[in-house]
Formats: C-alpha cells, structure tokens, sequence
C-alpha cells in the first residue's frame, strides 16, 4: 500500500473517485440521513479499493452494469480513533462505478442536528462541517484532499424547510422514486409532506469542502453574485444584510489582486451560533457564525479571509494536513491585501499585528512540542483538529510577506497570480510550492532559508513585527496598563473592535483584580456585542479571580460554539483551582449538547487534560 496522507486510508496505487453522484433522506427525528452515493473512479480497477469512513452503516454495494451485481465489502472490526474504518471493496474487472447506501450515525462528527427549540425559526436543522476530516462520517470517500471530486446531490427534506449547499441549485422539486437508488423505500422517500432538493458542483473540489444545510432558512440578495442566507427570520437577515453590503465590492477587489473569480457565485449562509469556527471557505457559499455580525461591517473581513480562500485553498489546495499552510497561509496574506484595498492600510496593519501576537502566544502553546509550530509539521496519529492553531496561518503569511519583500511587491503580485494560474483546480504538496518558487524567482534560496522557514520551529529570525503609527500607539497603551494607567477616553474614542482586541491581547497576564474591574467599569468590555473583545477580556480577567465575571462567561459558553471563544475560556478555568475548575465543568455538563461534535471533543480534551 501506498499511503498518500497520513489522515486517510487511501492508496495511492490506486485510482480515487472522481465523481459522486448522492442522494440523501434526512430524517430529523433521528438524527440520521439514509443515503446512496454513486461513486465513480478515476480510471478503471479491479480488486481491493479502499474508502474513508467514520460511524458509517452500510447496507450494500453494488456494480452499475445491467443487471447490478453484488460487490463484496467489509468494514474494519475496529475503528482508527483518528482515520475512522477502512471500507474494502472487493471490486470486478474494469469497474469504473459502483453504488453503495449506508446510513449515518447520529453521532457523525460532521453533522450537527438541532431540535426547533434549540434554533430561531422553531424549525429543526441540520449542517455540516467536514473540514478537516470528517467528510468521511457523511458518506464513503477518499477524504484526502489529494481526491478531488465533482458532485449532484439530492437532499430529501420536509416540504416547510429549505435546503442550501456548496454547488449550484438547480431545482426545487416532488421526489421521484428513481431519486434515490436504494437510499431508502420509494414510500418514505416520496412521502407526503416531503420536497427534494437538487444541486450540481461541476468544479472539481476536495471532499473536506463539500458542505449542505437545511433547516428554517431565508435570503437577501446583496448584489448580482452574492446572497446571504440565515436561519433566524427578517432580523438577523437584516442585519447580515448590512454587516456584508460591501461584499460583491469585495469580489472585484480580489478579482484585481489574484485573478479571475472561478466560483460563479460568492453566496453567505449565517449558521446557528453553535458553528464551531468564524467562516468556512465552501465554494460558492461560506458558512459563518452568526458572532461576525458586529453592526459595524467589522465581520466583513471574517468573509475577506473566507473570499480569499477562492483562490487559495479552493482553487489551489493543500495535498495533505501536513501542507495547511499552504491554504491558510496564503490565504491570510490575501485577505489582507483585499482589506488593505477596501478598508486601508492601517485596518491591515492591524490585522497583521493580532495576528503576530496569537502567533507568539501559539510558541507558549506548544513549548512542550515544537514540532507543530514548523510550517509542514509531522502529522502521522495526529487528529488535526487536536492542533489546529495560528501556526499555519501566520507563519506561513509571515513566510509569504519575507518572500514579498525580498523581491519587491510588483513582482510577487506576478508570482502570485503565476502561481494561482499554474496549480487551479490541483492539490499541491510544500515541495511543489518551494520548487515553483526557486524556478520562478531565481536564487531566492540564497537569499531566505526557505528550509528554516518550512521546517525549522519557532519564529524564524527574518520574521517581522507590523510597523504602523496605530499599531505602536495601542502596544504602547498596553505596556502602560502595567503600572496602572488606564487608556483615556480621547485615546479610544475612534477604535473599534480590533483596536480593543489588540490591546487587550498585548496586556500583561499578571495584572490585579483591581486592574481588570477598573477597565472594565470605564469601558464595559465584559458587555461588548463584539465576542473578540469580549472573551479577550473575560480570558485576561479569569486568572485574576474575579468572580463577578463569571455569570459573563457562563453565557458567553452556553451561548456561542465558536471554538475560537471555547478554547481559551475553558481553558483559563480549567488552569485554575477550585472554583473556576468546577465552574469549566458545570457549564460543560450543561452546555454540551449545544456544541457541535468537533467543538464538543476539543473542549471535553480540554477538560481531560487540565484534570
């Protein structure tokens, strides 16, 4: 066998799956989607073909000649905590398709399902989030980002709700028996009361962005590309309406910085709070939290990042975990060129300069394992969302800014949009990129140690701090706070959420209760609507025993299921004794359920490790 990922038990001896044809009945009072997939490969094979799973059920599989026939299959008897089950197939002679139906788990740590109660439609809802490996526990696949794939999908749904996916809509409509493929029994899948919906991805994409929801959703149109979509009625589309007015502006700007826009549409879908990260890249429609919307357009640049992604990471694609990089990296170096356009070059200083600090707190991090503050970390046994930091994404903008100006913007403007133009649609390793990068930019090796940089650890020494007027000015007030000076009101009167987040980020961690609380009664951080602010706050207060806080983190936990807010507040109680220990746990015990899989694991680790 020949492994091409760490994180997937596809051979690369083999050919992958180039297509999937699914079909999808969702049935909510389980938890559970019944479903066939029609798989097609690469390239004909015969024998043994291995497929990703995770808490699968499947019932059969079969050929697609006339009439099927059986194929033989087995899972394996124990499953992989990180890889999930191997499925083999033992396949015909020359077989280029075959068709399997397998349930899901309720468990399916792709999927989270919401009663009415716990959404604002009073509907229930379902979606997925299959970055980084969990496509696997929604249907068999290679979950590699090596594979790409294209896709149809039929999603099955009660006629009251509406369905929205990563592809083209291409109708609305009664189920017709010949859906489905043995998903399930013609009469649950025609049933009345229920409606199908039907998309089409003809892009080739990794199956980490394949994505779908459905659920009490509604929409506004923002410009002749871009819609957002949410759950929640006329109040919360209004609002995101507003917070993302600039976005098909936005569009155009990267078009002007990277190249032509491939995706046809830029559409927004804003989840319930309980999606565990701030955006997720899905072609053609971004999921974000509904903590973006700040009502001050400031979460535009949360959808700047995921914009960005359109070129790098859904058009150019790490190969495997181990090269993250090499989409988050250059992606964050893009978004902050798209911001630099539209919101200037202070607002991307910064960006640039929380940034430097989380990648300085993520060296504290892992001090105790450096290898996965390197660039291209080993990652064999590794679940990688049990690492996920900053580390790919500073380091690997930090990697591309010393690129830029070694060799002058102009020119790494036409090395970029070289780059893009050359590897689209393709799946690359580091390697590549660094062997591009030395054809295209001569002698560049002598000049940067691409190696210390790729697969040294730490902050390589060439690395820099953000240099603007703003950015001293709010390190300066921070490193005052020490001695017990307090910003003034004229100092803060024009800043905004990120000028808070920067401060309160470069604060000194052994500050007084006293410190925090007269903070916080001048400026009433503990109560900001922008969770930046507010949990950079209550993560700086938590560790000085302020006890008045913690009913503002209790709902702050119990509210929202960002990761980005869990990690470090249940962190910060977990690293206490007494009270706040027993306070992590209560909300936990309280709260989980409202979590969604990915974010439940990464904070009962949390929990586990700091006892």
């Amino acid at each position: 066998m020949a492994p091409v990922d760490p994180h997937s038990f596809t051979d690369g001896d083999h050919p992958v799956t180039a297509k999937a044809a699914l079909a999808f009945y969702l049935d909510f009072a389980a938890s559970t989607i019944h479903a066939s997939a029609l798989l097609t490969l690469s390239a004909p094979h015969s024998g043994d073909l291995l497929l990703d799973t995770r808490a699968l059920t499947v019932h059969s599989a079969s050929t697609t000649s006339d009439p099927p026939a059986p194929v033989p299959f087995s899972l394996a008897d124990a499953a992989d905590p990180v890889l999930g089950s191997a499925l083999t197939l033992s396949l015909p002679p020359d077989t280029t398709s075959f068709l399997l139906t397998f349930s899901t788990s309720p468990s399916a740590s792709a999927l989270q399902w919401l009663s009415p109660p716990q959404t604002a439609s009073s509907q229930p809802f379902v979606f997925s989030q299959c970055q980084s490996i969990h496509a696997r526990s929604v249907f068999p696949c290679h979950d590699t980002p090596a594979a790409r794939i294209t896709f149809s999908l039929l999603l099955n749904v009660p006629t009251q709700l509406s369905a929205v996916a990563a592809a083209r809509h291409v109708s609305r409509r009664d189920p017709l028996p010949s859906d489905h493929r043995g998903a399930c029994d013609d009469a649950l899948w025609c049933a009345p009361g229920r409606i199908v919906e039907e998309f089409e991805m003809e892009q080739s994409v990794p199956p980490y962005l394949f994505a779908f929801a459905a659920g009490g959703i509604g929409f506004r149109d923002l410009g002749p590309r871009t819609r957002v979509y949410a759950e929640g009625g006329d109040k919360v589309l209004d609002e995101a309406a507003r917070e993302f007015a600039g976005v098909e502006e936005m569009v155009k700007v990267g078009e002007s910085l990277f190249g032509p826009y491939e995706w046809e549409r830029f559409d927004l879908l804003v989840l319930p709070p309980s999606f565990p990260y701030g955006g997720m890249e899905n072609p053609r429609m971004v999921f974000l939290t509904p903590t973006v919307i700040k009502g001050d357009a400031a979460g535009a640049q949360v959808v700047a990042h995921e914009l960005a992604h359109s070129w790098t990471g859904n058009l150019i694609t790490n190969k495997t975990n181990e090269d993250f990089w090499l989409n988050e990296g250059f992606t964050t170096y893009a978004e902050r060129r798209i911001v630099e356009v539209v919101h200037g070059e202070e607002r991307a200083a910064l960006n640039m300069g929380i940034g430097w600090r989380g990648l300085n707190r993520m060296m504290e991090r892992f001090k105790d394992n450096m290898e996965f503050t390197k660039l291209k970390p080993s990652m064999a046994g590794i679940d990688p969302d049990d690492v996920y930091s900053e580390v790919p994404y500073e380091k690997g903008f930090q990697f591309l800014w010393r690129i830029e100006r070694q060799i002058g913007r102009p020119a790494f403007d036409e090395f970029l949009k070289n780059y893009i133009a050359t590897f689209k649609f393709k799946s690359i390793d580091t390697e590549t990129f660094l062997e591009f990068l030395k054809t295209n930019v001569p002698g560049i090796e002598n000049q940067i140690d691409l190696q210390l940089w790729v697969k040294g650890t730490g902050i390589p020494p060439d690395a820099m701090e953000p240099d603007s007027a703003i950015y001293k000015k709010i390190c300066s007030l921070a490193a005052e706070f020490k001695s017990g000076k307090l910003p003034s009101e004229d100092e803060v009167a024009d800043w905004s959420g990120q000028e808070w987040e920067l401060y309160l980020e470069n604060l000194p961690t052994d500050v007084e209760a006293s410190q925090v609380t007269a903070l916080d009664e001048r400026y009433k951080l503990s109560e900001s609507r922008d969770y930046e602010v507010k949990v950079a706050f209550l993560q700086l207060a938590i560790p000085t025993g302020c006890r008045c806080y913690f009913n503002e983190v209790e709902k702050c936990l119990k509210q929202v299921g960002r990761m980005k807010y869990l990690r470090p507040l249940y962190s910060s109680l977990a690293r206490c004794s007494g009270e706040e220990k027993m306070l992590a746990h209560r909300i936990f015990s309280e709260a989980h359920e409202f979590y969604h899989p990915i974010a439940r694991s990464v904070a009962e680790s949390i929990l586990s490790k700091h006892g």
